[in-house]
């Protein structure tokens, strides 16, 4: 590798200001290590290692070396950016084999010409103020490349009616479609084909994972080996796309789609629309059932019993919401059997019967909610209500379509040990057998960075605690000059944090969800000496380098909100199993939590700032040494007036190499 990496390798001789990381260059022979020995391997690199390249350069190798395509899957879109804007292009140049490279999306980033041309016809603008954009659309659809709808720079984000044009799987006809030829997602799988590289996202990789061998059928071209970035995102995505879910919108885009296919019996299409209005009748009637949460987006449990009870007489009996159900679901089954009994049946209506199947099955598999392995849960967000069932636990699951049939699985992030080892996260991924490593970061964290705990604060649990966090809040941006991220573990300590803080503070002051979070982030940067209030959603996937991001404040031990029903039953399923849900999934959960939190500071080998974090735990409490120990070694202080000393002389560690720390 140091014919790569080294001081005088081809990645310096092409850019001469490159540091030589030893850092990165361990990586690299880790991961090629992996790949010579069809191994797994864990790798934490943190900021400043040059991870991207350290497994890129092997993942190149191995591809052109025999090893077939390698699938590299991250969990932001702005490290997607980066691998096919900056990295892949670069190596490109400097490699002495020119490799292939293809990014794949999701589906739903894609607009489906078939859909577009019916959608034509049928009504699916809100307003009149749509028009303008679905023309352009139309125009810009006949023209593009890739029909990926990120094109579409000029148009609000959200387009109510993208839903009813995009590719996704369910709606597609496949080979039977007539547009089958110039689809966009027949033309994104053959650049895939002919690549050795594809970047994906977590959320496509693990859709696919699902979907292979089932009847939607797989939409990555078959790899050999699979690099996961940001590998700490993980099971919260696997938990999604292994299980159920049934939604609001989901029934009313089907029956959409129901209504928008020409049948040519005039009597079968009279009876198509009288049992699709039924069901949306139903259906309404069975959303307006559930009364957790009206009114507020959030996650609340499916508790036992919500559907069917055990009456006085021993028997299971339907509740009201159970019966409306009944109904609903006797609805649907009308209308599959509608369908399926059609003699001229368009091509469309094959799709519709396997989805309103799925659809029932998964509605099934939720209101029974009698599998153990699964926690069921709603969640209102939007306009939409969102019935699901996750399971608890991933890791076998994982084991059995990840890790025992790809020979190499690669996981890295800046954040996967905690107290220094990778118990946690083998045991939440089922990754008993893989290689690990630490890769040492480049930046010098002894005078870059300083750890400030407050002397003393209250419980965070008690009525005193708002008010002195507010006042430490004050006195930190104040000794920063601003220039601040204040990140809350919740929107409302970020609300209180705000209304306490900002009226004492001489300096900008942004608050998250007054604008999106692009718009917001692009202010900050241009904004002198400014503060941004904000939750965990900045947390990660966010950089901000310089000057202009100089101290991270942190509320609270970021522990997972134990309300939350994913978190609720991981943990009861810990506890269950003989174990310690705090020491075994709280503690280490938190502490890669707070390491995001950190690495939103530490940016360059010229960044210089302070993380705050208000919590007194971290002091008072036993594991709070897990947490110490688990940070990048700087300095601690309590003393307030340390905190100018971090930005004294700047100017001396300021260096031409350090601009290109981001490979």
């Amino acid at each position: 590798m140091l014919e790569i990496f080294g001081p005088d390798g081809l990645i310096a001789q092409a850019l001469p200001d490159y540091e030589h990381r030893p850092g990165q260059i361990d990586m690299a022979r880790a991961v090629m290590r992996a790949f010579e020995e069809r191994r797994h391997l864990i790798v934490e690199a943190g900021t400043g290692t040059g991870k991207t390249l350290a497994y890129l350069v092997p993942a190149v190798a191995a591809a052109l070396g025999g090893r077939g395509r390698v699938i590299i899957s991250t969990g932001t879109k702005n490290l997607q950016e980066q691998l096919m804007e900056k990295d892949i292009p670069f190596l490109q140049r400097v490699l002495p084999k020119s490799f292939e490279a293809a990014y794949m999306k999701g589906r739903n980033n894609y607009v489906c010409l078939h859909r577009l041309a019916r959608a034509e016809g049928s009504p699916v603008l809100d307003g009149l103020d749509e028009v303008d954009y679905f023309d352009e659309v139309g125009h810009w659809s006949k023209s593009s490349e890739t029909g990926d709808r990120a094109e579409l720079s000029n148009l609000p984000e959200s387009l109510s009616f993208w839903r009813h044009i995009d590719a996704r799987a369910e709606t597609c006809l496949g080979q039977k479609c007539v547009d089958f030829n110039p689809c966009f997602i027949t033309r994104m799988r053959e650049r895939a084909q002919n690549a050795d590289i594809v970047v994906v996202n977590h959320h496509l990789f693990f859709a696919d994972l699902a979907l292979r061998n089932s009847m939607y059928g797989s939409v990555l071209p078959d790899y050999s080996a699979v690099i996961l970035d940001e590998a700490h995102l993980i099971e919260d995505v696997a938990s999604e796309y292994f299980g159920s879910q049934v939604s609001t919108y989901q029934i009313d885009d089907l029956i959409r789609d129901v209504g928008n296919v020409p049948y040519e019996d005039a009597a079968a299409d009279r009876e198509i629309t009288k049992t699709s209005s039924r069901v949306m009748r139903f259906a309404d009637n069975f959303w307006m059932g559930f009364r957790d949460g009206r009114g507020n987006e959030g996650r609340y449990p499916i508790i036992p019993g919500t559907f069917a009870r055990r009456g006085e007489d021993g028997e299971m009996q339907s509740t009201p919401l159970g019966d409306l159900y009944v109904s609903l679901d006797g609805a649907l089954a009308r209308l599959e059997t509608t369908l399926d009994a059609l003699k001229e049946k368009p091509a469309e209506v094959e799709n519709l019967v396997r989805r309103i199947r799925q659809t029932r099955f998964d509605l099934q598999f939720i209101v029974t909610g009698d599998d153990k392995k699964f926690v069921y849960w709603l969640e209102r967000r939007g306009r939409g209500i969102f019935l699901r069932a996750s399971p608890i636990d991933v890791s076998g699951i994982l084991e059995d379509k990840l890790f025992d049939k790809i020979d190499t699985v690669v996981l890295t992030s800046a954040t996967l040990s905690s107290a220094g080892n990778f118990s946690f996260i083998r045991e939440r991924l089922g990754l008993d057998t893989a290689d690990d490593l630490i890769a040492e970061s480049s930046f010098d964290y002894q005078s870059q960075a300083l750890l400030y705990l407050p002397a003393k604060m209250p419980d965070p649990r008690s009525h005193e605690w708002a008010g002195a966090a507010a006042e430490e809040v004050i006195k930190i941006v104040n000794a920063t000059n601003g220039r601040a991220f204040v990140l809350s573990t919740s929107l409302a300590g970020m609300q209180s944090l705000y209304d306490l803080a900002m009226p004492e503070l001489d300096y900008p002051c942004l608050l998250q969800g007054s604008a999106s979070k692009g718009r917001l982030l692009e202010r900050f940067r241009q904004t002198p000496n400014c503060v941004l209030f904000a939750t965990s959603s900045f947390w990660q996937g966010v950089d901000v380098r310089g000057e202009q991001l100089s101290c991270v404040i942190i509320d609270k031990l970021p522990f997972a909100v134990p309300t939350d029903p994913i978190v609720a039953a991981r943990q009861r399923y810990i506890e269950d199993e003989g174990g310690s849900s705090f020491f075994e999934y709280s503690v280490p959960q938190a502490i890669i939590s707070l390491k995001q939190g950190l690495g939103r500071l530490i940016r360059s080998t010229t960044d210089r700032g302070v993380l705050a974090v208000l919590d007194p735990r971290l002091k008072t409490k036993s594991y709070g040494r897990l947490f110490l120990k688990s940070l990048p070694q700087c300095r601690v202080t309590s003393d307030i007036s340390d905190i100018a000393s971090v930005f004294e002389d700047r100017s001396k560690v300021q260096s031409p190499k350090s601009k290109v720390a981001g490979f």
